[in-house]
């Protein structure tokens, strides 16, 4: 009897797993859409148009470029510049170019035979000027409390502040670089060096409904304890752009689907209105922006003692061996690497993880120009 139970049971699972098949979803989206991420500001030498072709529903790759376009930002004063594609699909304004507050400009593109040579245009944008950013500036949060078999761990809020005197701002966003420090605590060659890497959150908040044109205490990053951007010093660039009403709501709308957890239902990029068309074919969709706006920045330095901080060179992680010292190590260079070469006499300390041995493996030792030492 139990033999037959089990049978059956077999049976029934085998059948279940048997009838499990990917569903994909029928769509009318088209197979390749245009993506236009665009930027247009006051400063010059930041002013760049990338085109590229967006996946089906359900594929994953890469961003394909679209290379060979004729691209032109003109403004309402009969002004004309051309981009030149200084990468594949990056179209990029001369250096002397930049935005002025006030003026209305206007993106054109002429696409190449392979995407089917369409023309595309932006609805006028007018460049709305931006305050300075108030304050940048930090607060420790507890992540882990110290315990019997834990330690305490501590992470990094950073915030921000602004508001417009004059009342002419009311949308906002921000961008942000991060550029922090490295150490190996090994007499090493490559001792120090510095990462950066740039900011890919949403980060946007009207005042259009406030009694006050203020934005206290934006949560604008937060640095956990899983890196080492704290434990030398760590730097922050924040740049802040002006918004006008419907780019505010294109990069709202972006925000809360980021936020979403991606189901079939949830909104998908081609529900978001584009303000760039195509002039050949007006059911020809477009994704992405062609956003114009002025900016302000501010950086601000962080070197503090946070608790429980991950240390990416500690000894269990870099240390491999001690060997005798005195003579040559066979294929050094190759494999191993002298960490510590006096550390305990006559021994050598080795690592196999170059990284370990060297910190351009991971950043450059080049000090940036507006790195400051010390405190």
């Amino acid at each position: 009897m139990k033999n037959s139970i089990k049978i059956v049971f077999i049976f029934i699972t085998l059948l279940i797993n048997s009838c499990i098949s990917q569903f994909v979803p029928q769509t009318n989206e088209s197979k390749e859409l245009l993506v236009v991420e665009g930027l247009i500001t006051d400063q010059p030498g930041t002013n760049s148009i990338i085109l590229t072709k967006s996946m089906p529903l359900g594929q994953r790759s890469n961003a394909n470029p679209v290379s060979g376009c004729v691209v032109m930002v003109n403004d309402d004063h009969g002004s004309k510049v051309e981009f030149t594609e200084t990468s594949p699909g990056v179209y990029s304004a001369p250096s002397f170019f930049h935005g002025v507050i006030g003026r209305v400009y206007t993106m054109e593109i002429q696409t190449n035979a392979a995407s089917g040579s369409l023309n595309y245009k932006s609805y006028p944008v007018e460049m709305q000027p931006v305050p300075p950013i108030d304050s940048i500036y930090y607060e420790k949060v507890t992540v882990q409390h110290a315990s019997s078999s834990t330690i305490e761990k501590e992470g990094c809020q950073i915030y921000l502040n602004a508001h417009d005197a004059n009342d002419q701002c009311k949308y906002y966003r921000w961008e942000y670089a991060e550029t922090w420090q490295i150490e190996i605590p090994y007499t090493v060659p490559n001792k120090i060096c510095w990462l950066s890497s740039n900011s890919t959150a949403i980060n946007v908040k009207s005042t259009s409904g406030l009694a006050e044109n203020r934005v206290n205490k934006y949560p604008l990053d937060f640095i956990s304890t899983v890196t080492d951007r704290l434990n030398q010093k760590y730097s922050i660039l924040v740049k802040q752009f002006s918004l006008n009403v419907d780019e505010f709501a294109y990069w709202e709308k972006l925000q809360k689907m980021a936020e979403q957890v991606g189901g079939l239902y949830d909104m998908i990029p081609s529900s978001i209105p584009s303000n760039v068309y195509c002039t050949d074919d007006p059911n020809e969709e477009v994704l992405g922006y062609f956003s114009v706006s002025a900016t302000s920045s501010k950086r601000i330095f962080i070197k503090d003692n946070f608790k429980g901080l991950f240390n990416y060179y500690s000894a269990d992680a870099c240390i491999a061996d001690t060997i005798p010292g005195g003579g040559s190590i066979p294929g050094l260079n190759t494999s191993v690497w002298i960490l510590v070469d006096n550390f305990m006499p006559p021994y050598f300390v080795i690592t196999y993880s170059k990284g370990c041995y060297d910190c351009t493996l991971r950043g450059t030792n080049i000090k940036p120009e507006f790195w400051i030492d010390g405190k």
